[in-house]
């Protein structure tokens, strides 16, 4: 088990490495620099320009600055954010901590509610149950993201005023609260954003887990537990999800960077201070250190996803096991 950590954490850097350096020339080759806006005044002299550029190292040749990047991130150095005017590793602190809190309730809660809506539609296929189950699936599978946050903001928000508008707490009462008080207050302000979250991604899970484990229920050793008597619950339950989620197994390890992309779109309509405003400004400012840095941390979540869903096969499969 330690070789086979060892021979993935490696394949981890060599990703993580080549995600960085493709990002790194593709995001520089774009139209445009950090000081786009301030190039155009004419008031601003081309001494002040070519100052400015050398002062942050854009006047020196593409390989040579992608090499002192490349170290700098090897000290821990993530460089200077020109549009935040802070370092990236203090902005990323700020705001990466928001979007994993909002990933971590939103991931578990689609998975638990996902799986739930399959079993029961696998317990009684083609019903009517089934057959609502999986338009209201197939409905939210095709609903846009912003789209259904808009939609979740109107109803629970502004037309019945049940869930704070926006924002991560109460700019206003929240200091003022004890612990107790604080943390409600951000799971009042959670639960929109998760809650969209949610219900885009059970979607997807309730789907596959329903083709899972209809390919799973005609397998000899279910008409065994059915010949003995065993109740066709039990059967969905005890027998046939345990063999069914391999699939799922693989799309939980896919669910990490696809909840921070998707998490983009929902982060801004509910102006949740997390990762997707910093991905979005980074890319209208053209702030290269951040925007690779955003990259970067993407990649990451990509590999430990994977290595992830690989740990959880080695579980739920003996045959992968090392001792076998």
């Amino acid at each position: 088990m330690i070789a086979y950590l060892t021979g993935r954490l490696a394949q981890t850097v060599v990703v993580v490495v080549l995600v960085t350096t493709i990002a790194f020339f593709l995001i520089h080759a774009a139209p445009g620099d950090p000081f786009g806006a301030a190039m155009e005044n004419p008031k601003v002299t081309e001494a002040v320009r070519a100052q400015w550029r050398a002062s942050y190292g854009l006047d020196r040749p593409l390989p040579e600055q992608f090499v002192k990047y490349i170290a700098s991130v090897a000290r821990g150095d993530l460089g200077w954010s020109f549009s935040r005017q802070r370092p990236v590793a203090a902005v990323l602190k700020e705001t990466l901590p928001n979007t994993l809190l909002l990933m971590s309730v939103a991931l578990v809660a689609s998975f638990i509610l996902g799986i739930f809506l399959a079993v029961l539609q696998a317990m009684k296929p083609k019903s009517l149950t089934d057959k609502i189950i999986g338009g209201i699936s197939l409905f939210l599978f095709s609903m846009p993201e912003f789209w259904l946050a808009l939609m979740a903001l109107f109803l629970l928000a502004y037309h019945f005023p049940v869930f704070p508008i926006g924002g991560m707490r109460d700019e206003v009462m929240h200091s003022s609260y004890g612990f107790g008080g604080r943390v409600a207050d951000i799971l009042r302000h959670t639960v929109l954003p998760a809650l969209t979250l949610t219900l885009l991604y059970s979607a997807v899970v309730a789907r596959y887990q329903r083709a899972a484990l209809l390919d799973a229920l005609p397998a000899e050793y279910i008409k065994t537990a059915r010949a003995k008597g065993v109740t066709e619950k039990s059967i969905v339950r005890r027998h046939a999800l345990r063999n069914a989620l391999l699939p799922i197994i693989t799309l939980f390890g896919l669910a990490f960077p696809a909840l921070l992309t998707g998490a983009v779109f929902v982060e801004k309509v509910f102006a949740w201070p997390g990762m997707g405003g910093v991905i979005v400004s980074s890319i209208d400012s053209r702030d290269y250190p951040l925007l690779v840095a955003s990259v970067i941390i993407g990649s990451v979540l990509v590999a430990f996803g994977s290595l992830i869903a690989d740990l959880l096969y080695r579980v739920a499969d003996p045959r992968l096991r090392d001792d076998h």
